[in-house]
Order: structure tokens, then C-alpha cells, then sequence
């Protein structure tokens, strides 16, 4: 529109320049032959005269004029000159009445048509300046924007555009097909001409011609690099938090099984290690005091009494010991092959039990794969927890099934309660002591698996499965 209004003003110009230009060559032409004639009444008296000053004035309001003042004083130069023109046709009616209403006529065709080019230069220097500001604007936005038309072509582009994109001031666009963003907008990758892309909020949005139908389009792209660059630091920021946390659930949990351990564990010393340290000291202050008194096989008792309670007393001591380092987690296993037969007979020697209350059923060609000390650690404990806890006969037998071995240790007694089942094989789970958690750990520690089984038709059943050992 512009572009239109310019080119209107400067067409008009012209023509009207052109048009006063002929109009003053016409009235000095027409002066000059009126006065070839008879003698002239006078230079004033011909209304011919009248038209050069009206041309010329023409000609000066077709002049651009670059400032305020100076167009003041050609418009009011040219308003003189119309003014004479106007005296001069009016002097010449009483000798050529026709020729001056003529030559008026022409003088206010020529004054409407300055009027005409006064106020279509008007408009092209509104235009000017109304695109000036439009210009100004669209350059002057914070936001990237695109126009083009129906068919995505560019029309034009901002500064911001530009910038975000890689494009210099006057460089033409390079990117083809032009960025238009996705239909519904929203967070986008806008590619730049070095091959990288900003990120951006992008939008599009239609210009409808009269009839509703896009005659253009306006892409409107936001950097969101910073938002991004937040976002991706709160996040950080956040995972780091949740890390934290993490370790700091972690540590707790670290800390209240540490005081469960230490509630247990004092729990256990209070009562289970008290007990046979309270026995000895008083058999032994019976053995002291009543020595004299005492015949031989009394002594003998309260001795082999004593000696019983040390020994259940240092074994209560390796288990602690042991439960220590598999809390540390420093125990490993270094597996060989381990003849079980052999194992049960050394374990059955050992205990405490009278002739006939342990059984031992299984050939001698059953071997597992696991650390000796830990097989017999495990043997004890599981036939330890039989005498302790069921009734005699304890059997002790095991088997190869495909690539493993099972070992099974069961008594006669009532076996154990259902509601102690979930936690059997717990630390310091009451009736069983450590010797079942120190199992579950060592039998695991060496690739197998312990569980419980109801035995038939009563009695415990526990039941350890081994790797085979090679043949």
C-alpha cells in the first residue's frame, strides 16, 4: 500500500508538472499571437495572459519539497501566483467576457488539481511514515517472526529471525523450505543455517483474505534457550536432590537395622549368653565351697556341668564372631569338592548326643561343591537346632538330584509353629538362636539354598541344597 501510495504521488507529480508546464507554454504562446494583431489593447486586456501565472503554479505544487518551510513558501508562492492569474482573467472580461469565463474555468481546474496533488503527496508521506513505524516495529521485536504467503514462500523476515536463525542483515534467506512450525505450535527446534537449531515457542497464524481463506501466514518464534538451560538445571538439580535423599533413606535404613542389631544383639547376650555364664559361676562356687564334701562322681557332674556351659559358650562366641563378618560382608566361600558322608560322621562324633539319637543314611559318593568349613558350620548348626529344639531321633541323609545334592536334617519332634515360618531363618529369631541365619547365609555364600518342610508325619524338616561336585 505503500509502495502504491509513492508511486501514485509520484505520478500525479509529474502529470500535474507536465500539465502546468503546458498551460503556461499555451497562455505565452496565446499572449504572443494576440499581440502579432492589430495594435493590443493592452497586455492585460488578453485573458490568455491569465494562464501563465495559473501554469506556473501548477508547476511549483508539483515541486517535492524536502523540509516544512520550504513547502510553505512554494505553496504560498504558488497561491499568489493563482491569485494574480484569478486578477489578471477578471481584468480581461469586459473586452473578451467568453475567452476569460474560459480561461477561469481552466484557472479552477488547475487550482482543484493542485488540491488533488497537495493531498495525494499528504497521504504518501502518511504512508511513509506509517510504514517507517511498521518497519521500525517489526524490526524492533523481541520475537523472531516470519511472514510468508499462501504457499510458505518468504515475504519477509525480522531481525530477531535472523539472529536466531545465523542469517546476516541483507543476506537472502537460505533456509529451504522456509521454518514454518508445526501445526498448534508450541516448543520446537528452529534450524539455523550452520546446521544447529535454537530452541524456540513457535506459533503460526493465518492472515484470511476477504473471503476467510489464508492469503499469508505469521510464524512467531521465542527463544526458550534459557528456559531450557533452567530447566534442564532444576532437573539436574532435582535428581541430585532425589540422589540425596536416596542415600539419605539408604543411611537410615542402614541405621535402623544397625539399632535392631544392637537391640537384638543385647536382647540375645542379656539371655542367652547370661544363662550359661550364670550356670558356670555357680558350679563353679559349689565346686570351691563344697569341694571337701563332695564325693567323686558329684564332682565329675558339676565338671562335665561346667564344661558343657564353656563349650556352649564359646560357641555362642564363634557365631557372634561369625555374624559379624557376614555383616561386614567379609566372608567367601572357596568351594572344592566336600564328601558329605565324612562331614556327618565328624559332626555326629562331636555332638553332644547320646549312642542312637543321631542317624546318619547317605552313601559315600554323595559330594557337593562348597567350602568344607562352611558345610560343617552349617551340619553343626542344623543338628544342633534339632537336638535343642525337637526330639530324638535326628536323621541326617542326603542324595544327588540331576546337578545338585540335597541334605536333609530332620527330627521327631512337633516342628515349628506356622506363624515363626516367615522368619525362620531371621537374626536372632527366638528358638533357633543364630544358628539358622548363620546357615541361610553360609549355604547362599556358597551357591546353594536352605528351606523348611513340615516332615511326615511330624517333626522339622530342613532341607539344604548344594551344587554337585564334579565327577
Amino acid at each position: 500500500m505503500h509502495d502504491a501510495a509513492r508511486d501514485l504521488g509520484r505520478l500525479s507529480r509529474l502529470t500535474a508538472g507536465c500539465a502546468g508546464l503546458a498551460v503556461a507554454v499555451f497562455g505565452t504562446t496565446a499572449l504572443l499571437m494576440s499581440l502579432k494583431g492589430a495594435p493590443p489593447d493592452g497586455f492585460l486586456a488578453d485573458p490568455a495572459a491569465a494562464l501563465v501565472p495559473a501554469g506556473i503554479a501548477l508547476v511549483l505544487q508539483a515541486v517535492p519539497v524536502v523540509s516544512r518551510t520550504a513547502g510553505r513558501v512554494v505553496h504560498g508562492l504558488a497561491a499568489l501566483l493563482l491569485a494574480g492569474a484569478v486578477v489578471l482573467g477578471v481584468a480581461a472580461f469586459p473586452r473578451h467576457a467568453a475567452a476569460s469565463i474560459a480561461t477561469l474555468l481552466a484557472i479552477a481546474v488547475l487550482v482543484l488539481l493542485g488540491q488533488l496533488i497537495r493531498a495525494l503527496v499528504t497521504a504518501d508521506k502518511r504512508q511513509r511514515r506509517l510504514a517507517d513505524f511498521t518497519d521500525t516495529l517489526f524490526q524492533s521485536m523481541n520475537e523472531a517472526v516470519m511472514v510468508t504467503d499462501a504457499n510458505y514462500q518468504v515475504i519477509d523476515v525480522n531481525r530477531r529471525w535472523r539472529e536466531l536463525t545465523g542469517h546476516d542483515a541483507d543476506e537472502p534467506v537460505r533456509l529451504d523450505p522456509p521454518p514454518v512450525p508445526p501445526a498448534g505450535g508450541g516448543d520446537w527446534m528452529l534450524p539455523r543455517v550452520d546446521g544447529g537449531a535454537v530452541p524456540v515457542l513457535a506459533s503460526m497464524a493465518p492472515i484470511p483474505d476477504e473471503e476467510g481463506a489464508p492469503r499469508a501466514y505469521v510464524a512467531t518464534y521465542v527463544d526458550i534457550a534459557d528456559r531450557k538451560r533452567a530447566e534442564e538445571t532444576l532437573s539436574e538439580k532435582a535428581a541430585e536432590l532425589e540422589r540425596g535423599n536416596a542415600r539419605l533413606r539408604e543411611t537410615n535404613t542402614r541405621l535402623e537395622a544397625a539399632l535392631t542389631f544392637k537391640n537384638d544383639l543385647t536382647s540375645m547376650l542379656t539371655h542367652d549368653v547370661a544363662q550359661p555364664i550364670s550356670s558356670i559361676a555357680s558350679l563353679a562356687e559349689l565346686l570351691h565351697a563344697d569341694w571337701g564334701d563332695l564325693p567323686d562322681d558329684i564332682r565329675l557332674e558339676l565338671a562335665t556341668k561346667i564344661d558343657k556351659n564353656t563349650q556352649r559358650l564359646i560357641k555362642m562366641m564363634n557365631d557372634l564372631q561369625l555374624l559379624f563378618r557376614l555383616d561386614m560382608g567379609s566372608v567367601t566361600a572357596r568351594r572344592a569338592p566336600v564328601p558329605l558322608h565324612e562331614v556327618a560322621a565328624s559332626v555326629v562324633a562331636a555332638s553332644p548326643a547320646g549312642p542312637g539319637e543321631i542317624v546318619v543314611e547317605m552313601g559315600d559318593d554323595v559330594t557337593a561343591l562348597g567350602d568344607r568349613a562352611h558345610v560343617v558350620a552349617v551340619l553343626q548348626n542344623l543338628v544342633s537346632n534339632a537336638i535343642a529344639y525337637g526330639n530324638a531321633p535326628v536323621l541326617i541323609s542326603a542324595r544327588h538330584l540331576g546337578d545338585q545334592v540335597e541334605l536333609v536334617v530332620q527330627d521327631s519332634g512337633q516342628g515349628i509353629p506356622d506363624e515363626l515360618l516367615p522368619n525362620l531363618f531371621g537374626r536372632f529369631m527366638r528358638g533357633s538362636g543364630l544358628g539358622l541365619f548363620i546357615v541361610r547365609h553360609l549355604v547362599e555364600a556358597n551357591g546353594g539354598s536352605v528351606r523348611y518342610e513340615h516332615a511326615d508325619p511330624h517333626g522339622a524338616r530342613l532341607v539344604v541344597t548344594w551344587e554337585a561336585a564334579p565327577v
